[in-house]
């Protein structure tokens, strides 16, 4: 048997603000990065509530797990979805379609996406994190330009899905109430 010599070098990291970014009203902490281990992995902790789940998107380069630390989400993965909560994970293969929904106050979990590099789009397009608590008041996917988050994104190989793709692809997803009746929930609610 040949062995040959890892060129990573070994290494320990924790959560910190210096290794944090805030993102989309998320806190990411790049853990471990493709530069890291010859790009066989990327690892982040990231911090986020409700409203600042991705698009539902699917993966043409890496596989993705989350391993939740707190709190609860539910993953829809084509025709499946799964409630996930604190000290579980889900495993998402590459060109499968996917979503999540935020189901507690906060969501605090480790993603890995093998092969690494993803954590590079991310960056991109973040600020250095000011403490590690989601930023309030920040743009989230929702809010943003999805013509522009979904050009960065293809660049690294994933596809945001279009509301008719969503709905083809991912049928136990909840559908956003339309603007109008959403507005007309909330009067009544309140």
């Amino acid at each position: 048997m040949n062995h040959t010599q890892s060129q990573s070098k070994t290494f320990k990291r924790t959560t910190s603000l210096e290794l944090s970014r805030w993102y989309m009203g998320i806190v990411l902490t790049n853990l471990v990065e493709k530069k890291d281990n010859n790009g066989e992995f990327s690892l982040l902790e990231a911090i986020l509530v409700s409203g600042t789940e991705p698009p539902p998107h699917v993966h043409s380069r890496e596989d993705e797990l989350f391993y939740v630390l707190e709190g609860e989400f539910d993953v829809y993965v084509g025709e499946e979805a799964f409630n996930v909560s604190t000290g579980e994970c889900v495993f998402l293969p590459k060109f499968r379609p996917h979503a999540l929904v935020i189901r507690s106050p906060r969501l605090r979990v480790l993603i890995l996406y093998t092969p690494g590099g993803l954590e590079e789009a991310f960056s991109k397009m973040s600020a250095p994190a000011q403490n590690l608590e989601p930023p309030t008041a920040a743009l989230t996917y929702s809010q943003s330009d999805l013509d522009h988050t979904a050009r960065r994104f293809g660049e690294h190989g994933v596809q945001i899905l279009s509301p008719e793709e969503v709905a083809e692809q991912l049928p136990l997803y909840p559908r956003p109430l339309p603007r109008s009746k959403k507005a007309d929930l909330l009067e009544r609610a309140g």
